[in-house]
């Protein structure tokens, strides 16, 4: 392995960066060896063994030719004995001629270097077929022989040299979308390339105005268009063709009834006229009404593709194996996902992505969650937090001891829910198809009575009128003025940290004219903190303590984390929840109560300020409750009351706390002491005066209120049945997205009435001059095409995410706000 690359290390005093990963040398020693014939320093083994291999393989041009540094190799590289098993490469490989083919991802490739040291790296290994390195997108693609080298080997160098691989999740899927999009741009290239020869042509056709063009020489013109086209209409044009017949099997004709019934139209009516010497053939404006149609085709595919991106990134953000560790630590393994249990210990490297919910142990780091809450900046985690399934670590590696592994992790229930609203059709979308299925019939009907009258008047022009009638009327827009801006909306939503659950969410959004928030977990930020306990009965204050962390050791009220980090908690029996009330259980066999005064201890009616502990009816404990509010909350309150909407706090805590929150943001309107049917019925108060409410909760008291609101907003750290009630799930954890989103609904409202407005007017003004023979059936298919594409391109514009509104420095007031 050394080769030539003679290994004269050394401990020396670091200066620099290391030569291989550019990354800083270590604060105390670092490796030196002669590369090239100078002395380099290398911050670990791991780059160090890299450069020998390098140098040893004669490609030490990549030191010379490359950009940016390599990924840090390191000493602790992981085993990809699991890249061996049949399942996994069952589900990330495919069979080719020799052997089998595989699509990994790196981000240590930078630049075109890297991709030239990892196609010489892999080609030069005996059962290697073929090695394809993109720097742009990240991924290697390697075609290799099972029965020569194991792609465990393989990988393993590629780790060595510090670029370590990671299996494409959803490889299946995304090489069905590149033979798709292959498959396209083919019927594209061919519409492309019939439709210039037909118009060419087609246009030597046209200026014989003098009907002097010899008739061999005019018959031989459209023999050579008839056999241009042909490919055109039943190649490039075979999914208008398969489309309508799925239509007409379901005796709903629509858009693909129209285009293709257009085209064929346009076709055998041609050739009907070239067989029998006509004065007129039609195939430009069927190979042309194709190509443009492909074209918005794409464009259309195209806008869904980007609108769709990120929750399309949301479901697969996993990765597909772990590092696991065994035998205490000391021996990591690679596994699938599918053999992770709660209790595992997983290993995070940097740039990978955390395989499960799980708790941070040793040492803080930081976590790039931008996929699941649309941060930007990667978050913080200490030892103790909780990190999430999907996120990226960007900090130092991370050991995390698992406690939600498969479809029990917030990523699967976020996936699962995005999956339920994007296989209903919002009520807007669906009414657009209606009208443009009833359009095509009555067009066709149309199209009957516009032949039957140009016969009369002028049967030469009878078939070109009708069949420009049929092209331009083409409802295309109008079908795609509703779909395309809402799957737009919906995509910058989901960029920014809003995932839409409802179809019909984002039209109810933007009518709202007062928001409603809750309290606890909503406007505070989630970390409550116990600042006083004062005990009353037979317990002292630590005790009390640990009962209260009992009892609430199960909840998803955010008041439960108050109690998060008390130790020796005993075990609670038979605990309940009692909506608006607090909890009920049993433990070290007596019946304990913590809740509201009223509720938890009946002698205690008149100090309701407090959390209270209460057995039999009795006091036992209060405990003092302080949070503080979200650094930006005042500002999305500043915000939504710029949008002109009225806000207000309606929450289960005590009316001292609620009013202290609303001083703290400016808010006037309070309703304290709400119970879950109390907060229900004061929506129902406020819609039968005629406003549309928003409500903002996140626990599971607020699940009817949710429900039963105008539309309504989760938090995402919040109960699931509060996400499951709701019509949109806050991924972000910051409050500006609620304004954002609005603002987005808004845009969307707009955008789709001006598309709407657009295809009507279009239509209404297009079909009487079609009718009147004022439009040539090219020039129709080009109008129907630029319709539609207007459509589109204006639906793009909400694909521009609102500018994000900056948080405010916390006040003194809003980061200890105290609240029972």
């Amino acid at each position: 392995m050394d080769g030539h690359a003679h290994a004269a290390e050394a401990t020396v005093a670091p200066t620099g960066a290391c030569h291989h990963c550019g990354e800083r040398l270590p604060a105390r020693e670092c490796v030196e060896i002669r590369v090239g014939g100078d002395a380099q320093r290398f911050c670990c083994d791991g780059c160090a063994a890299a450069a020998r291999w390098i140098e040893a393989a004669d490609l030490d041009d990549y030191y010379r030719l490359r950009q940016a540094p390599a990924g840090r190799v390191g000493t602790d590289l992981p085993d990809y004995a699991a890249f061996d098993r049949a399942h996994v490469l069952d589900a990330h490989s495919h069979a080719v001629e020799g052997g089998r083919e595989i699509t990994v991802l790196t981000d240590g490739m930078r630049c075109a270097a890297c991709a030239w040291l990892i196609d010489r790296a892999l080609r030069g290994t005996r059962g290697v077929l073929d090695v394809t390195a993109n720097a742009v997108t990240g991924r290697i693609q390697v075609a290799w022989n099972p029965e020569v080298v194991p792609l465990s080997t393989l990988m393993a160098r590629l780790a060595a040299l510090g670029y370590r691989p990671w299996l494409a999740t959803g490889e299946a899927r995304e090489r069905e979308r590149r033979r798709t999009r292959r498959q396209w741009l083919l019927r594209l290239g061919v519409a492309g390339l019939g439709a210039m020869q037909a118009m060419m042509l087609a246009e030597a056709l046209y200026l014989d105005v003098n009907q002097s063009m010899p008739v061999a020489t005019r018959d031989f013109f459209r023999w050579l268009t008839f056999l241009v086209s042909t490919p055109v209409v039943f190649y490039s044009g075979w999914p208008f063709l398969e489309g309508m017949a799925r239509e007409l099997r379901a005796r709903r004709p629509g858009m693909d009834t129209l285009i293709a019934g257009s085209t064929l139209l346009a076709y055998f009516a041609s050739l009907l006229e070239t067989l029998r010497g006509g004065p007129h053939v039609w195939y430009d404006a069927a190979v042309m009404f194709v190509l443009l149609l492909l074209v918005a085709r794409m464009l259309e595919q195209r806008a869904r593709g980007i609108a769709s991106a990120q929750v399309d990134a949301l479901a697969r953000a996993r990765p597909a194996l772990a590092t696991r560790e065994r035998d205490g630590g000391a021996l990591p393994e690679q596994v699938p996902l599918a053999e992770l249990e709660v209790g595992d210990v997983v290993r995070v490297a940097p740039g990978e992505a955390v395989p499960a919910d799980g708790v941070l142990l040793d040492r803080a780091s930081a976590f790039d969650e931008a996929l699941l809450t649309g941060e930007s900046t990667a978050a913080a985690r200490q030892p103790g937090d909780t990190v999430l399934a999907g996120s990226h670590c960007r900090g130092t590696p991370a050991r995390i001891r698992l406690v939600r592994t498969g479809h029990d992790t917030r990523l699967s229930q976020l996936g699962r829910l995005v999956d339920q609203a994007q296989a209903a059709r919002p009520r807007a979308a669906a009414i657009a198809d209606q009208v443009a299925s009833r359009f095509v019939v009555g067009l066709l009907a149309i199209a009957v009575l516009v032949y039957l009258g140009w016969r009369i008047h002028d049967p030469t022009r009878a078939l070109e009128v009708t069949l420009a009638v049929l092209v331009v009327s083409c409802p295309c827009a109008l079908s795609l003025a509703v779909p395309t801006a809402l799957t737009t909306a919906h995509g910058a939503l989901a960029r920014m940290g809003v995932l839409a659950l409802r179809p019909d969410a984002l039209e109810a959004l933007a009518g709202v004219d007062r928001m409603v928030f809750d309290k606890t977990g909503t406007l505070s930020d989630g970390h409550p903190v116990v600042a006083g306990v004062q005990a009353y009965g037979d317990l002292d204050a630590p005790a009390a303590m640990r009962i209260a962390a009992a009892l609430e050791r199960d909840s998803r009220h955010p008041i439960a984390r108050a109690f998060e980090r008390v130790e020796g908690v005993p075990r609670a029996e038979a605990a309940h929840l009692h909506p608006g009330e607090g909890l009920s259980g049993r433990v070290d066999g007596r019946e304990w109560r913590l809740g509201r005064a009223g509720f938890a201890c009946a002698g205690q009616p008149g100090d309701d300020s407090g959390l209270w502990l209460g057995e039999a009816g009795q006091p036992i404990a209060r405990f003092d409750i302080r949070e503080s509010t979200r650094v930006d909350a005042r500002s999305a309150i500043d915000a939504l009351r710029g949008q002109g909407m009225a806000v207000e706090i309606c929450s289960g805590d005590a009316a001292s706390a609620v009013e202290r929150f609303a001083r703290v943001l400016g808010i006037d309107t309070v309703q304290a002491r709400q119970s879950p049917e109390d907060k229900l019925a004061h929506v129902r108060t406020l819609q039968a005066r005629g406003d549309t409410v928003g409500m903002v909760g996140d626990g599971l008291n607020d699940a009817p209120v949710l429900a039963g609101a105008n539309v309504s907003l989760a938090m995402a750290d919040g109960a699931s049945l509060a996400q499951r009630a709701a019509d949109f799930v806050v991924t972000s954890p910051s409050l500006l997205r609620i304004p954002e989103a609005v603002e987005i609904a808004r845009r969307t409202r707009r955008i789709v009435r001006q598309n709407l407005a657009w295809a009507t007017g279009y239509n209404l003004l297009a079909l009487p001059l079609a009718a009147s023979g004022h439009v040539t059936p090219w020039m129709a298919a080009l109008g129907m095409a630029l319709s539609s594409l207007l459509v589109t391109l204006n639906a793009l514009r909400l694909a521009r995410s609102p500018r994000p509104l900056a948080p405010p420095a916390a006040t003194p007031a809003a980061r200890a706000t105290p609240s029972p």
